[in-house]
């Protein structure tokens, strides 16, 4: 999925308590099971510095056993989104990227996306703006069902 997060201009970088030389067999046997080609960085954190800081360490297992904790981290290098999975639980790649969709469309033009939203579809327009600005910022027009509830076009497509 490379090619989408270059897309979305996203860098992807993984952060591992094991030594730095187990990631090469990790890396040979994801290649092998999942018929892909790893293409991230691997950050080895044997002393569990970051993975300690960031509460990475699952509460009640060994101290090797890790939560999966995706950290979207924007532009101005502030968190924009923590999600935190069980190791049992396998992470939604195509989720992580629609939540990355959302949030650049959001630093962008005052909308909030629904539930569910998929890049391409119609947007919330924020309770912030008043009424009255809504033909000037959202030109495609807007449909009101609550007044605190206003859809639009997506403003960028």
């Amino acid at each position: 999925m490379k090619a989408e997060f270059d897309k979305r201009n996203v860098k992807v970088v993984a952060v591992s308590v094991d030594p730095i030389d187990s990631h090469k067999g990790w890396i040979k046997d994801i290649n092998e099971t999942q018929n892909t080609t790893m293409n991230f960085p691997i950050i080895a954190d044997p002393e569990r510095t970051v993975s300690t800081a960031y509460d990475m360490i699952h509460p009640n297992a060994d101290t090797t056993a890790t939560v999966r904790s995706v950290f979207i981290v924007g532009p101005d290098k502030k968190i924009k989104l923590t999600l935190t999975y069980p190791a049992s639980t396998g992470r939604n790649f195509p989720e992580l990227l629609r939540v990355i969709d959302s949030l650049q469309l959001t630093a962008k033009f005052k909308v909030a996306t629904p539930a569910n939203w998929k890049d391409g579809e119609d947007c919330i327009i924020t309770p912030a703006v008043k009424d009255a600005d809504v033909p000037a910022l959202f030109p495609k027009g807007a449909r009101t069902i609550k007044p605190y509830l206003r859809y639009t076009p997506q403003p960028n497509r």
